[in-house]
């Protein structure tokens, strides 16, 4: 695969106002790349805690709707940082996305320079 060049915009881990996409400029050692690496890190790991938690309710017969649709609703939002998180490191891999602006991942990362 294709490295991007050094002036590309980042996806980053959160979103900005009313829900939009934010990006970083940059050639990724900036504060900014390096916040975004530690809170990708904790995305992930949350995730992996989650999954955890999730497995336990699954297997307990005395688990009520209640436990797990609370479950179901955290998955769904963590399901969210990890695709945006695969997203932006594929992006800054050279993998094309194919997702529209109007998805609520948001679009994917522009070349300043072609």
């Amino acid at each position: 695969m294709k490295e991007q060049p050094l002036n590309t915009v980042r996806l980053l881990p959160w979103a900005g106002t009313a829900g939009r996409p934010c990006y970083v400029v940059g050639n990724g050692d900036g504060k900014v790349s390096r916040e975004a690496d530690k809170v990708e890190a904790m995305q992930l790991g949350m995730a992996y805690d989650l999954l955890d938690h999730a497995d336990d309710l699954v297997v307990d017969d005395t688990s009520t709707a209640v436990q797990l649709r609370h479950v179901a609703a955290a998955l769904a939002h963590s399901l969210r940082d990890v695709h945006r998180v695969a997203r932006s490191r594929g992006l800054r891999l050279g993998i094309p996305d194919a997702f529209e602006p109007g998805h609520p991942s948001g679009p994917g990362l522009v070349r300043l320079r072609p």
